[in-house]
């Protein structure tokens, strides 16, 4: 057997043994089930907002304060108005009140009253209204300004608007638009920042308990560390692809059930390589992802002796993954800028901003490219950490390189 398959056997022996230690307990079904738990909580947590929300909003109000001849018309403008308006934009419910013998003093006590909360009050002749409005009423005030507007010129035009039948046709683009594009860039971009955030940091203390009970010191002496090293990786980012697989079947399922609107909106993400290769880059690009961020933090987590210090390292991973992800949505933000081209090069923000390219440009080339510079990168990184675990924790020098080991053998 040559020595690279003895290599590559021996790599994915210890692939398989962490595969299996980790999948085959029950801790990994409260893990596999992890995001249906924390969702559940924020389901809880959204209801509870949108309960105290609804119910303040129901006794938000904008008055309109105007005598009884300009009632109806003013109602009727509002009416054809909140048409305009969906139903989580339109502005607070109107009400008509008749003004006494001084409208500005009752404009001002409206705010006051305990019934209702008043957002915006209008008072005075509609050519030249007076509007008073609360903290987070700038919006309501424009509404009703534009409400006096339109109840005016229907009464100048004998009471009502003329209204037009205006022939409406929806077009659809034969070509991807570009709000597409960047809105499936940063869809790119979040996804994989997502889903490494969430999987990639459980590689940091994957050596903690073999080095507790000694049994990476026998690994060691019979497998060279590199294979140990990149056979966990590996391991890891088995599990990882089992749940992202669990995950994504479900979310099949789920958005086939979904209503025609969100159907809508999903079909105007329109990568620029189209979906099926997208589809194919975005795997690829999380795997490199995956294997770049895990392999930094192996070699990182490798140094922990404790659990304690394993923890203290959880920060500054989470702030490195934050830091990779607002550079490669800054970076899609401007394709072809100096900016797109340091996220595209630099190591472990490649995958996320080529992810992203491949949404705005149609180019195929740059992603093999990419994909070899990761992939390099990624051997970089499992070579430097193993060989800094085998001085700095097993206390013994790397192996003679193999051109000083020729020079003597010639000697």
């Amino acid at each position: 057997m040559s020595r690279f398959r003895r290599t590559l056997r021996q790599t994915f022996t210890i692939a398989r043994r962490d595969f299996i230690a980790t999948v085959f307990t029950p801790i990994f079904l409260l893990f596999l089930f992890a995001p249906l738990i924390m969702g559940s909580f924020g389901a809880i947590g959204g209801l509870g907002a949108a309960s105290v929300s609804g119910g303040a909003q129901e006794k938000t109000r904008i008055i309109a304060i105007v005598p009884a001849t300009t009632t109806r018309p003013i109602d009727e403008a509002d009416s054809r108005l909140r048409g305009m308006f969906r139903s989580d934009e339109a502005p607070p419910e109107l009400s008509i009140v008749a003004p006494t013998t001084d409208p500005a003093a009752q404009a001002r006590a409206a705010f006051e009253t305990k019934d209702v909360d008043a957002s915006a009050v209008l008072y005075g002749p509609l050519d030249a209204p007076q509007i008073l409005y609360g903290p987070r009423g700038k919006r309501s005030a424009d509404y009703l300004g534009l409400l006096a507007q339109t109840t005016l010129a229907a009464e100048k035009l004998g009471g009502t608007l003329p209204t037009i039948a205006a022939t409406k046709t929806q077009i659809t683009r034969s070509t991807t638009s570009v709000g597409g594009q960047h809105q499936s860039a940063f869809f790119a971009v979040f996804g994989i920042f997502f889903l490494t955030l969430f999987l990639s940091g459980q590689v940091v203390g994957t050596m903690a308990e073999e080095r507790n009970n000694k049994v990476i010191e026998v690994l060691a002496a019979a497998v060279p560390l590199e294979s140990v090293f990149f056979g966990k990786l590996i391991g890891m980012f088995g599990v990882a692809v089992l749940f992202v697989a669990f995950w994504g079947t479900v979310v099949t399922q789920i958005t086939s059930l979904m209503p025609a609107a969100a159907a809508v909106a999903l079909g105007d993400l329109t990568p620029a390589v189209g979906a099926p290769m997208f589809a194919l880059l975005f795997a690829a690009y999380f795997s490199m992802a995956y294997l770049l961020l895990g392999s930094v933090f192996l070699g990182v987590g490798a140094q922990a002796t404790t659990m304690r210090e394993i923890q203290m390292l959880s920060l500054p991973i989470t702030i490195l993954q934050v830091a990779m992800f607002g550079l490669s949505s800054a970076a899609v933000s401007h394709p072809g800028s100096w900016l797109a081209t340091a996220a595209e090069l630099f190591p472990l923000s490649s995958p996320f901003a080529m992810a992203g390219r491949a949404a705005n440009s149609p180019e195929l080339w740059p992603h093999v490219a990419a994909l070899a510079w990761q992939a390099l990168w990624v051997t970089i990184f499992i070579t430097v950490g193993a060989r800094l675990f085998r001085r700095g924790v097993l206390q013994s020098g790397s192996a003679r390189p193999f051109w000083r080991r020729k020079a003597k053998a010639v000697a």
